[in-house]
């Protein structure tokens, strides 16, 4: 049962250091050849978290080549992607092509799917290069190998929305069903987001609306956004502030909230946050740029009442909800299609 386990996590698939999980290894091996509970992907598009791809192209001072070359480094280094300095990956899509005779994911050849687990913990080889990616979108086409273990996460792809589409929404689909299930559970009536004009914010707001609450304040960072957002109709009121200057976040949200989540990509938001929620209430970080000591050791010293959450990337029914959420509701269409190449 251990080994069954073991090989279901894919702890086999470590190279260094040994006894880790997949996540947490510094390398996999990312043979293609398939194990028996295994499932191998070809790879049809990655794409790279928001503060993955902010941090390498601000790195490489906006040089779309010395990105690719950065990304395909980590890559082959690892046999994963994963950013060693934010420590997050992303997601990708592709085509089922071959199924070990033990797998359980009920996935088979031929099936157009993305993977709803880290790019962290993926093994991962890349065939072309990544020819054909410029290094400037967080969307990245590209040829490849990915292999998925037996308590891997993966969705059959929509027909009726571009691949492009439905890779943006799955990437932070647990962000919306995380959401919802805080504004049930809490009965909480009002919900700020910062970021909120962002792919997860824009999906938590419509999220945290449908879930019950009814005063929605969206937290962005430029007068840009604010419009689009207001446009978007997604939020009851509109604020800019830099979500990196606590004070700023605390007078620009004024009234602090029954719960807030956070969907910035930038580190520095965790004070803020604290700031902008009410004394019992709840805060949710979706960020990969988070620094959980930040949040625990500054809401310590603001002698702040809160529960602080770390954003889970899987819920149950997480991917149907955000596919859903993007098809129904134009606001949330108007604020992600913009961002998306396709």
């Amino acid at each position: 049962m251990h080994g069954s386990v073991e090989r279901a996590l894919g702890v086999h698939r470590v190279l260094e250091p040994a006894g880790a999980l997949p996540q947490a290894a510094r390398r996999l091996d990312a043979d293609p050849v398939v194990g028996p509970d295994e499932v191998r992907i070809a790879v049809r598009r990655l794409t790279l978290d928001a503060a993955s791809f902010r941090q390498l192209a601000e790195s490489c001072g906006g040089d779309g080549e010395a990105v690719r070359a950065a990304v395909l480094d980590i890559i082959a280094t690892r046999g994963k992607m994963q950013n060693p300095v934010t420590g997050s990956g992303g997601m990708l899509i592709g085509v089922v092509d071959a199924v070990g005779p033990e797998s359980p994911l009920g996935l088979a050849v031929g099936d157009r799917v993305a993977t709803l687990v880290s790019l962290t913990l993926t093994p991962l080889l890349i065939a072309d290069g990544l020819a054909r990616w410029d290094g400037r979108s967080e969307q990245v086409p590209a040829e490849g190998t990915a292999i998925l273990f037996g308590r891997s996460i993966a969705a059959v792809l929509p027909d009726d929305l571009p691949d492009a589409v439905s890779l943006a929404v799955l990437d932070v689909c647990g962000a919306p069903a995380a959401t919802a299930r805080v504004v049930e559970r809490a009965g909480a009536r009002s919900v700020t987001v910062l970021g909120a004009a962002g792919k997860s914010g824009s999906l938590s707001l419509a999220a945290a609306r449908r879930a019950g609450a009814s005063n929605l304040t969206g937290l962005v960072r430029n007068a840009a956004e604010a419009a689009a957002l207001a446009a978007a109709g997604l939020a009851d009121r509109v604020v800019i502030a830099d979500a990196t200057d606590p004070l700023a976040v605390a007078a620009a949200v004024g009234t602090p909230a029954d719960v807030t989540i956070v969907c910035v990509d930038v580190p520095g938001a965790e004070h803020g946050a604290v700031l902008a929620t009410v004394d019992g209430g709840i805060v949710v970080f979706f960020s990969m740029a988070t620094s959980f000591s930040a949040a625990a050791l500054g809401a310590e010293g603001m002698a702040a009442d809160v529960t602080m959450l770390v954003g889970n990337g899987y819920t149950p029914g997480h991917a149907a909800l955000a596919l859903e959420l993007y098809r129904s509701d134009h606001g949330v269409r108007a604020l992600i299609d913009p961002r998306v190449t396709t």
